[in-house]
């Protein structure tokens, strides 16, 4: 299967967990409807249409941590509309504005695996990629947070089912046959994150994935992944 690579990075992202509401967390790393709101500002393709352009049965994508993971606190600024209204100055006990704790991934940078059945999609995202450029302005989950990004390359990967390995990405956990090699100094963790959405934004799936915190490798045996020409293994989500 041919796969564009390449490389996305900023100084903070923030990925809003589904379950959070007045303190937002963040994932650790973007899911793939975040990607694929990527994916459509590079090629061009709008917020009502990149999740058809880049549905699940014509695009896979794998994601893999290149920096640790490092999640600090920040204080964001938002207008009070306490008591159903909204005063440009503060008056009384109104304050003007309200201060709200979010997380934030700090220096977080990701390697991108990309496959498309379309190869008129596909030769434009290798296209713009390489020549650096966008459609539209790329950020790592909130506008405000402006990414960069650097072509890798394209590499041919291949199925490889039920073997021992090394995973490089992101691990969905129904992958695994026999649990995880668990090694001295590695950090592992499991998310709950949205892996499909439709058109109208609704997540029509979920899925329990694996990572190590650091980007070091997983070790287990794996029911399928794909194996690139340079020894890199994969799952694609």
């Amino acid at each position: 299967m041919k796969t564009l690579i390449f490389d996305i990075w900023g100084d903070f992202a923030h990925f809003k967990r589904f379950y959070t509401t007045s303190s937002p967390l963040t994932f650790s790393f973007p899911p793939p409807p975040t990607v694929k709101g990527i994916l459509g500002a590079i090629i061009g393709s709008d917020k009502n249409n990149y999740l058809k352009v880049f549905s699940r049965d014509k695009c896979t994508i794998a994601i893999q941590i290149l920096n640790p993971i490092k999640k600090i606190r920040l204080g964001l600024n938002h207008i009070n509309t306490k008591g159903n209204f909204w005063r440009p100055t503060k008056k009384g006990t109104h304050e003007a504005r309200t201060q709200i704790p979010c997380e934030f991934v700090k220096d977080p940078a990701y390697r991108i695996y990309v496959s498309h059945k379309d190869e008129e999609i596909f030769d434009a995202l290798v296209k713009n990629l390489k020549a650096h450029k966008t459609f539209f302005t790329i950020s790592l989950g909130l506008s405000e947070l402006l990414a960069d990004f650097k072509y890798i390359g394209i590499m041919e990967f291949e199925e490889v089912k039920e073997e021992e390995t090394e995973i490089s990405s992101i691990l969905p956990a129904n992958l695994i046959l026999e649990g995880i090699e668990f090694r001295e100094g590695y950090r592992y963790f499991k998310e709950r994150i949205p892996i499909d959405m439709n058109q109208d934004r609704v997540v029509e799936k979920y899925e329990d994935v694996l990572y190590e915190s650091q980007g070091k490798k997983i070790y287990a045996m794996i029911e399928s992944f794909w194996k690139g020409e340079d020894g890199t293994c994969v799952a694609f989500l």
